[in-house]
């Protein structure tokens, strides 16, 4: 229960509603409280006029309790008045009726009002629930977009997708209606057992005996419920994260003809969500018929007990008393017995809370000490850096060094897994280095402002990846809404190649793309990513290999687009094709890590090492296309 105590300041936003909420459940339940007392007067009046009809009629008279008459005031109904007149057995008979009636219309008044309230109870609290869910998704969805790429290595999509739409549902649980439930059960059986005292003693205790029972079996099952409820959200994440991975990589199961296969592990997968449910299930299950066993077992002992109280006829007990306090007692069935709801949300909340505030306690471990750069020039600096991934151990950088001066251009070659990629993270301060430092314009990158960094940063990434938008909302993601936008992107789409294409399509820009671009071929996603890395010309432009699925002619053309989009700004290509680094004004060869080769393309040929074999078997391969 502690997790819930996060959820406090969210109710501190919304305190004003939540005030009237719970004084409309009081005003609900007072009403609530007032209708047995009707029942009550009503039986009393009709015995006594059926007792009268025994005397003489000079000896008749009908009695209104001061009850009535306090309640009736305000209707301008003289009930005295009521009472006088004939009192043969006609006339008492008609009196009867009359006030039976009368009892009939004041029940049904005071029901409607008692509903009108409870209307008004749901109009406060279950949508400060919704404003506060509301309120919930946004804190963990700005909390997601703060934390580094290792998080996301750590955590699957499915899970992080689970935790922010289903474990806030269940939160919002507790705040709305296991909130109103928990405020209605302590107002109304206040009242009730207020006024059942004030009646009698002897009954309320007997009627009230079966509760502590209740309290011990909602202790014995809560501990269960809570570890059941755990084991649920867990499965419900590993069947989110199953079916996310299916869809994303549809193309590849259907590749592989392993639709079967694919569906057999789900089920397999859902076979454990639901074996986890259903145990959850039967708590329930068999909580909710142990309470109203309970509360069915307090009627009979106000039935039973009460009679004998009636039969004795000493301490002031009558057949409306009995009436009165059966009512009572079935006025608290529906709240007593909603606890087993009211448990299990309440702890199916708190697991999810706790889900939540894990992630919402994670920091990220890339945050700027503070900001020394005043603006970004461009220059990129690794000194003596090295780098090992936290998830696996795996040493990608060893003792790397070298300098780009602003608006110079590094390529950098080598085989897969060489460490390409992550000189690309550590530039971008995805990971901040392991050994050494890397520096922009002289300054540590944990110096600089994340945002100033990154805003500066011009990155096509090795995996592409494209909303699920139009071409031009991709393209100009990281542009500010104006009229000039259209006219930027399509001069990015030139210079990556890319005009052409999107003009044959029908609805040219405007193409809706499909999850990941699906819609798009391979070259034509990479060059969607290059063109929305160039349209806002930033002073950093980082290729991560980005020319891998174009051919020679188009990888000519984007090359010789981009030259005037280079010009000015810091470049870093990364690469396994020569062709593509060779115009760099430094190129370096990485091998397991470290730097083998470096200088000018000119150079490193002449040297006749690593480089100029790759540059011999990629002439050799191309000739052989040729």
């Amino acid at each position: 229960m502690r997790s819930l105590l996060s959820v406090m300041p969210y109710f501190g936003r919304y305190w004003g509603r939540m005030a009237l909420g719970f004084l409309f459940i009081t005003l609900s339940c007072l009403f609530t409280v007032y209708t047995p007392q009707v029942v009550r007067e009503a039986f009393n009046l009709i015995g006594e006029g059926i007792a009268q009809l025994n005397l003489p009629v000079a000896e008749r008279h009908l009695v209104v309790s001061e009850r009535l008459l306090s309640w009736t005031a305000w209707t301008g109904i003289d009930l005295q008045a009521r009472l006088q007149g004939p009192m043969d057995d006609a006339s008492l008979k008609d009196k009867v009726l009359w006030f039976a009636i009368f009892h009939a219309g004041l029940f049904l008044v005071f029901t409607l009002l008692s509903g009108f309230f409870l209307f008004l109870t749901r109009q406060t609290i279950i949508v400060v629930s919704r404003l506060i869910e509301y309120d919930m998704k946004n804190a963990v969805y700005a909390h997601y977009q703060q934390l580094d790429r290792a998080f996301y290595k750590r955590n699957s999509t499915g899970d992080l997708m689970n935790r922010i739409s289903e474990d806030v549902g269940k939160v919002r649980q507790f705040i709305g209606p296991a909130v109103m439930y928990i405020t209605n059960l302590v107002a109304l059986t206040v009242m009730i057992v207020w006024v059942m005292m004030d009646v009698n003693m002897e009954l309320t205790l007997w009627s009230l005996a079966p509760l502590p029972l209740l309290s011990v079996a909602i202790y014995l099952v809560s501990e269960t419920i809570n570890r059941r409820s755990m084991a649920t959200q867990q499965e419900q994440s590993r069947l989110s994260t199953m079916a996310q991975e299916s869809f994303s990589g549809i193309r590849v199961v259907k590749a592989y003809a392993k639709e079967e296969q694919v569906a057999a592990r789900f089920r397999q997968v859902a076979k454990d969500y639901r074996k986890t449910s259903l145990a959850q299930a039967k708590v329930d299950a068999l909580f909710m018929p142990a309470i109203m066993l309970l509360v069915g077992l307090s009627t009979t002992l106000v039935i039973f007990v009460g009679g004998i109280l009636l039969i004795q006829g000493d301490n002031g007990v009558t057949v409306g008393n009995l009436a009165e306090f059966t009512l009572y007692v079935t006025k608290l069935t529906w709240p007593y017995a909603s606890l087993g709801m009211i448990t299990s949300q309440v702890q199916q909340a708190a697991v999810s809370m706790e889900r939540i505030n894990e992630f919402l306690g994670t920091q990220p471990a890339i945050r700027p000490v503070h900001d020394r750069l005043a603006e970004v020039k461009g220059s990129i600096t690794f000194r003596k850096v090295g780098f090992t991934y936290p998830e696996t151990g795996i040493q990608a950088l060893d003792d790397v060094s070298f300098h780009v001066p602003a608006g110079g251009s590094l390529a950098i070659v080598g085989h897969t897994g060489s460490g390409k990629s992550t000189v690309v993270d550590l530039i971008a301060r995805q990971y901040d280095p392991t050994a050494g430092v890397v520096l922009l314009d002289d300054v540590p990158l944990p110096e600089v402002d994340l945002e100033k960094l990154r805003s500066n940063l011009g990155v096509v990434p090795q995996d592409v990846f494209l909303f699920s938008g139009t071409i031009r909302e991709n393209i100009a993601f990281s542009l500010e809404p104006g009229p000039e936008v259209q006219q930027r992107v399509e001069e990015a789409a030139r210079i990556a190649q890319l005009h052409g294409d999107v003009s044959r399509f029908p609805h040219g820009y405007a193409t809706i793309l499909g999850e990941r671009g699906i819609t798009l071929s391979g070259g034509q996603k990479q060059r969607v990513s290059i063109a929305r890395a160039v349209v806002r010309k930033p002073r950093i432009l980082i290729f991560d290999d980005p020319l891998s699925a174009v051919d020679t002619a188009t990888e000519d053309a984007i090359l010789t687009g981009l030259k005037e989009v280079m010009h000015g700004s810091t470049t870093v290509i990364i690469s396994h094709r020569i062709s593509a680094v060779q115009a760099a004004d430094h190129i370096l060869v990485l091998e397991h890590g470290r730097v083998v080769e470096e200088g000018t393309h000119a150079q490193l040929l002449a040297h006749a090492g690593r480089y100029a074999a790759m540059y011999e078997e990629q002439l050799l391969e191309e000739a052989r296309q040729e």
